[in-house]
């Protein structure tokens, strides 16, 4: 089994009674398929970060609502909702800091209260479509944000990423990859720098891998060699995605990207967060609200290793996430446009125009 071109991150099977996605734990190493068919699969998938990414997890977790609402024996509305809720509020629990999961889990719980009129069938039927409706909205979400981003960047560009961001976080093209993959199509070429990222390695086992199946070469480095790589002038500009955008502009993504931000703002190079409107928290005025999932000491300690490279019995701070100021942002890259600072007006003024195509439409 290869990375084609083809690859759909997340489905669901031919009969839609289960959600067919890559265990990303098993990556660069075996490509394995995992099948999630209840609640507690899809929050495990989650947890573990065998499903990763915000955009995938919104959208794995739209398909495992829909599956619980289908499998449900309920006889009448008030029974079927009521399940319908504990469900929802169980898989919003999995990751608390990626926004698009309770985006994602509030759609379909607004599809099935529009048309809690109608038959409990016709309620499930429009529930299956809402979830592929959000698959489908994100590949070209995704696709026009990789559009947007090009017109930040030049021929010949050494970019550094972060994390992952591509193909494997999300639908298709990824967020801050899908400048890189669209250049791809088009003849445009980059030099592309890949941060390992510690403690998981996202970068060194998921980025570089689906970088390296497109025909992409990319350099990985430590996380700690970014000032190095900038010092000597490599990079031209930072593309990294996002978890949770509030209405400042401050970010929060995965830990280390508020480091690489400070490097380049130091080395004066364009720092550039992709994310979709989705991934945006604008009840949250700054990043001081937004919630750092904590993981597990054994990731730092004895993940990857043949032998634990710690002393046992030593204190272990692991946030999965860091907030980067707002300020250390050159622009926000998003599939309405791009936002650049002020951010609390130009964010604004995207959603603001976002509401008036939809008001003609």
């Amino acid at each position: 089994m290869q990375l084609t071109a083809e690859f759909e991150t997340v489905h669901l099977d031919a009969t839609s009674s289960y959600i067919i996605t890559i265990d990303q734990t098993k990556l660069p190493n075996q490509l394995q398929m995992l099948k999630l068919k209840t609640p507690d699969d899809v929050w495990l998938a989650i947890r573990h970060l065998q499903v990763r990414g915000a955009p995938a997890i919104g959208v794995t977790a739209a398909f495992g609502l829909y599956l619980s609402a289908a499998a449900s024996t309920a006889e009448n509305f008030s029974d079927f909702y009521a399940e319908f809720q504990k469900i929802k509020a169980f898989l919003a629990t999995a990751r608390p800091t990626a926004v698009n999961l309770s985006w994602a889990l509030d759609r379909m719980e607004a599809v099935l209260l529009q048309h809690k009129n109608e038959s409990l069938d016709q309620i499930k039927r429009q529930l299956l479509l809402e979830a592929e409706r959000i698959k489908q909205e994100d590949i070209q979400i995704c696709r026009r944000i990789g559009e947007n981003g090009l017109t930040c960047l030049q021929n010949g560009f050494g970019l550094l990423t972060h994390c992952n961001a591509g193909r494997l976080a999300t639908m298709k093209y990824g967020t801050a990859l899908s400048p890189i993959y669209l250049g791809l199509e088009r003849g445009i070429h980059f030099r592309v720098f890949v941060d390992e990222t510690r403690p998981l390695l996202q970068g060194a086992r998921l980025t570089a891998f689906e970088l390296q199946a497109a025909g992409i070469q990319p350099t990985l480095l430590c996380d700690n060699m970014v000032s190095s790589v900038m010092q000597k002038g490599w990079i031209q500009a930072v593309l990294v995605g996002a978890d949770r955008i509030v209405a400042n502009g401050d970010t929060a993504n995965k830990i280390g990207t508020s480091g690489i931000s400070i490097l380049a703002k130091y080395y004066h190079i364009p720092f550039y967060v992709c994310a979709p409107l989705s991934t945006f928290d604008l009840a949250a005025v700054s990043g001081r609200e937004i919630i750092i999932e904590e993981r597990a000491a054994e990731e730092v300690t004895e993940m990857w290793y043949k032998k634990r490279m710690a002393p046992q019995g030593i204190s272990v701070y692991n946030p999965a996430f860091d907030v980067t100021d707002q300020q250390n942002i050159t622009a926000i890259i998003t599939e309405q446009g791009i936002a650049r600072p002020p951010f609390a007006q130009s964010i604004a003024a995207l959603f603001q125009q976002k509401q008036a195509e939809e008001t003609r439409c």
